[in-house]
């Protein structure tokens, strides 16, 4: 069992009692919340929070984490159950998919691979989430349902929504956002704030604001498994929602179990992480229930208040199961304005504050990837703003890359100054003068700075041999070993003698295996910088011999 379950141990129980207990608290509103917000229903949103938090707990790989439905899942899960409103068995169906795929990556090991997506597109795309659920809120804090059509409607109804809210929604939706944001720390280690907002809002709506809609019955008992269902057609698209699905998740958990090991100075395993993570979305799909993922607020809570090792984790998860068997019907007479208050709070704390406030002092390049990102994930498509984010921010690098290449290879023609030559190899090269060119080519060599690498070795080539160093280069590319090839060939059309100088065993492989040596003679490779340059002043003397007797 200790192998199965990753950290279980039974030295802490009083803390994971208590963690699990009061991060159960915590995800009760948090869950019915994300549960409307989806379309779904509130049940939904309580059996994600069940069967997520409780197989991530058991199979996943950091021991203090809680998971559930969180916000940037809602909103993609929304999408979700819109495109498939004529039947919504497909949606689930993604869910598992979704799920799925998460254990597909954590069984491929691409745990540490994921955690690669460059910081900018996460800000963004956390930052544009964060604007939707704010944005999406707004008609069910004005006591409205909300209109179909994602931001832009809500966006366009606005003027509408307006000039009919309802008073008592409003009023009842400000009071709950004024309790999560500035109920004193003192009570809220006791009492979490959004536990406080919803009791506060359902007492409020029994008594005095008696017309704010309400959530209504909500069935109680276990829920019965519905299998997943494929309308060929539509499965292409139903891959693109699964993997839009697979890969926030997972980002969203694996950010979290950082979160988890700053506090608990411990380290998680990513990619059973995922395994975990996956087989509770598959399983919560199965059940009707929304996606989930790591979820920061609560695993920090759980964390704070004891919570250790997945006990506390699967505590969390029964908690919310015994409330949904047998205290369902308190929950009718929760209004839908006070989970929309709620929301907005978790929107605005999604929102990558502390990147904004550097907008002006950050790398320029950064800033633009991530209002990219932000702007397509508002108004335009979640898929997209992560696919174009991550494209972007590759290409800004390669092209930073690429310009501190070309400024190695401008550096590297002046021979002298910018390479540490032992005083025999400087005496050497400076017999030699122009006959010789040594150029030293450095670091990673990729297909960024190609180009620039033969344009630099060619421009100006009036020596007799040609000298390429690779002794400081650790990687080369096919497009790098291309250009080799190119300034080889170039330099033997012009009649000069190329040689080149410590090449490491991978980088000979790598030029072997694409033909490349096939152009010099063995005779023309060397290990030892020193030996290259004694056959390069044979070659100049016997050509300046040859020269001699010519003109004789």
């Amino acid at each position: 069992m200790l192998n199965i379950i990753n950290g279980l141990r039974f030295d802490n129980i009083k803390g994971d009692v208590y963690g699990g207990l009061t991060a159960a608290v915590v995800a009760l509103p948090l869950a019915l919340a994300f549960g409307v917000a989806s379309g779904a229903g509130p049940l939904a949103g309580l059996y994600g929070a069940i069967f997520v938090g409780l197989f991530a707990a058991l199979f996943g790989g950091t021991p203090a984490q809680v998971s559930g439905p969180t916000g940037p899942m809602t909103v993609v899960m929304a999408a979700v159950i819109t495109q498939y409103a004529h039947f919504p068995a497909l949606a689930f169906t993604v869910v598992m998919m979704g799920g799925a795929i998460q254990i597909i990556f954590g069984l491929a090991r691409l745990g540490r691979y994921i955690r690669l997506v460059p910081y900018p597109v996460v800000s963004g795309f956390m930052s544009g989430i964060g604007c939707i659920i704010i944005i999406l809120e707004i008609a069910p804090l004005l006591g409205l349902q909300s209109p179909g059509g994602g931001v832009l409607s809500a966006l366009n109804d606005l003027p509408y929504m307006v000039t009919h809210l309802n008073a008592d929604a409003l009023m009842i939706g400000v009071i709950a956002l004024a309790t999560v944001i500035f109920l004193p720390a003192r009570i809220n280690r006791f009492l979490p704030a959004p536990l406080v907002a919803l009791i506060l809002g359902s007492v409020l709506t029994l008594t005095v604001l008696e017309s704010a809609p309400i959530i209504g019955s909500i069935p109680t008992g276990l829920p019965h498994p519905a299998m997943p269902v494929f309308e060929w057609p539509l499965l292409t698209d139903m891959l693109k929602s699964a993997m839009v699905l697979a890969l926030l998740g997972s980002i969203d958990s694996l950010l979290t179990s950082l979160v988890a090991d700053n506090i608990t100075r411990s380290r998680h395993d990513s990619n059973r992480e995922l395994i975990g993570q996956g087989i509770g979305n598959m399983v919560a799909g199965l059940f009707s229930g929304l996606p989930g993922a790591g979820a920061t607020m609560r695993t920090v809570i759980n964390v704070r208040t004891g919570g250790q090792t997945p006990i506390s984790g699967a505590l969390h998860a029964l908690t919310l199961l015994m409330i949904v068997l047998g205290l369902g019907r308190y929950a009718a007479h929760i209004p839908h304005a006070v989970l929309a208050g709620i929301l907005i709070k978790v929107g605005a704390d999604i929102i990558d504050w502390d990147y904004l406030k550097r907008i002006r002092h950050a790398p320029r390049k950064g800033v633009v990837v991530m209002l990219v990102v932000l702007v397509l994930t508002v108004f335009v498509d979640l898929i997209m703003a992560v696919g174009v984010g991550v494209v972007l921010a590759s290409l800004l690098f390669v092209k930073q890359y690429a310009d501190l290449q070309e400024a190695e290879l401008r550096a590297a023609r002046n021979r002298r100054s910018n390479m540490t030559l032992s005083s025999d190899e400087s005496a050497l090269l400076d017999s030699l003068g122009d006959a010789v060119l040594l150029f030293r080519l450095r670091g990673p060599l990729s297909f960024g700075a190609a180009k620039d690498m033969v344009d630099h070795m060619l421009s100006d080539i009036s020596c007799q041999v040609l000298i390429l160093d690779l002794s400081e280069a650790q990687y080369i590319d096919s497009s790098a070993a291309f250009a080799i090839e190119e300034v080889v060939e170039r330099a033997q059309a012009l009649e000069r003698d190329v040689m080149l100088v410590g090449m490491s065993s991978r980088i000979a492989k790598t030029l072997n295996r694409l033909g490349v040596l096939r152009l010099l003679g063995r005779d023309r490779r060397f290990y030892k910088r020193m030996s290259a340059l004694k056959m390069a002043a044979t070659i100049v003397a016997g050509q300046s011999n040859t020269l001699s007797s010519q003109q004789t």
